[in-house]
């Protein structure tokens, strides 16, 4: 993750910025943000050995959120646990190490994800914990894993079933990717997470420049799981901009501003118009760069990011996916800066804003859902036998009950039939 930053992309100019500015605008009149099963996806990198155990106690800054006022709530509703590499030597992808990982490197990469007592095990264990303090949880913590790159021109990943892959041919990648798929369900199935619930799964490439459409075909076998596939492409990454069409179910865009202070402000306007304009989510990203006690700190950039996702309507109508380097979080809770804390309670103030009005969490195009809610040019319409119908809009003001043909403004509405819940945009 964010190892493209040095391209001469993430260093566009002021002029650039202002036109894409203007082309992204002339199409936000039609469009929307991505919402998702997911809401606040916090992301974990687990596995290389450069990394946090993540035990129980590490995973816990991310599980719950304590206040400055000393008051506890739960944090992210969904988690992903991935990894690119083992400290720069393993690559898991392309260009992520000094070699590429092969069959063997793939097994020990899943031994480490099922490890007893640290990441998921920890998670599930953390969750329950909680449960005894703050009650039950008013949802089931999602989680959505990482699919190693099978790397296109690789010989020497090794034998599956008796015959040696060779990755220059896609039927080969296909199955080594299947391979890893079934593992990941076979040992998420017999960890017995009784807390979590597996939604998913996550293409670690962040563009198509290598892989080309191959994600298209991992895709089609996940489906036939019935799971959903989850990408975050780089700012301006190759193929961002086709993620639908290369079989992705939420595809987040990253800004890519927090790690360079040449970028200015700007791009995070620029990058929620063209994500609202796409029909994405976004990431918010920081590292520990931020600790507010650092002598050269980036806290200020965090805020920009929050001012951003507050006035331009991610918080209030987007999934959102949460970069904090390896373990940034971590580092924030166990700072005795008490400027670390209160930016962690503006962004869980947030999520817990949208939790209450059910932001991101359901999906407008979710076929699961029976409730029959159109939105259309300054009307909506609810169809069918409801007997109970509450519209809210996306701020969760009740603005009717029991009409079934509303005229109204254009936006996101919340639709509430008989309990169950659809969003809704009218235009």
């Amino acid at each position: 993750m964010k190892v493209m930053l040095t391209t001469i992309i993430d260093r566009i100019s002021v002029t650039f910025a202002v036109i894409v500015s203007c082309f992204v605008g002339a199409n936000t009149a039609a469009a929307a943000y991505q919402t998702d099963v997911v809401s606040d996806l916090a992301l974990i990198y687990q596995g290389g050995t450069h990394r946090p155990d993540w035990t129980e106690d590490e995973l816990r800054p991310y599980v719950v959120h304590t206040f400055a006022d000393g008051h506890t709530d739960w944090f992210f509703d969904s988690f992903l646990f991935y990894e690119f590499t083992d400290n720069w030597q393993i690559a898991f992808g392309y260009k992520y190490g000094a070699r590429n990982a092969r069959r063997g490197d793939w097994e020990w990469l899943l031994s480490r994800i099922f490890e007893k007592g640290k990441s998921l095990d920890a998670l599930n264990s953390c969750i329950e914990h909680y449960k005894t303090i703050i009650g039950e949880p008013q949802f089931k913590h999602k989680i959505v894993l990482g699919v190693v790159s099978p790397i296109t021109g690789q010989t020497d990943w090794g034998s599956l079933n008796g015959e040696v892959l060779n990755f220059s041919y896609r039927n080969d990648q296909i199955k080594a990717a299947r391979w890893y798929i079934d593992q990941l369900m076979k040992l998420f199935a017999e960890g017995s997470y009784d807390n979590l619930e597996l939604v998913g799964f996550y293409w670690i490439e962040e563009s198509t420049a290598k892989c080309g459409d191959l994600p298209k075909y991992i895709s089609e076998y996940i489906h036939q799981l019935n799971k959903r596939f989850y990408w975050i492409p780089y700012w301006y990454a190759p193929g961002f901009d086709q993620w639908k069409e290369l079989g992705f179910d939420t595809a987040f865009l990253q800004p890519n501003h927090f790690f360079d202070k040449s970028v200015i402000d700007a791009r995070l306007r620029d990058a929620c118009k063209l994500a609202k304009a796409k029909g994405m989510g976004v990431e918010m990203e920081f590292d520990s760069k931020v600790l507010y006690e650092n002598e050269d700190s980036y806290y200020s950039r965090l805020e920009t990011y929050i001012n951003a996702f507050e006035n331009y309507g991610v918080f209030e109508q987007s999934t959102i996916a949460y970069y904090s380097g390896t373990k940034a979080i971590l580092d924030m809770y166990r700072s005795n800066s008490i400027e670390n804390t209160i930016i962690l309670d503006r962004i869980a103030n947030n999520i817990l804003m949208r939790r209450s009005r059910s932001v991101g969490i359901e999906t407008t195009n979710d076929t699961k859902t029976d409730v029959i809610a159109v939105g259309g040019i300054g009307e909506l319409y609810v169809l069918g036998t409801g007997k109970s119908i509450k519209i809210y809009t996306a701020y969760g003001m009740l603005v009717s009950e029991n009409v079934k043909k509303l005229q109204c403004l254009p936006g996101i509405y919340i639709v509430k039939v008989d309990g169950k819940t659809k969003k809704v945009v009218v235009r």
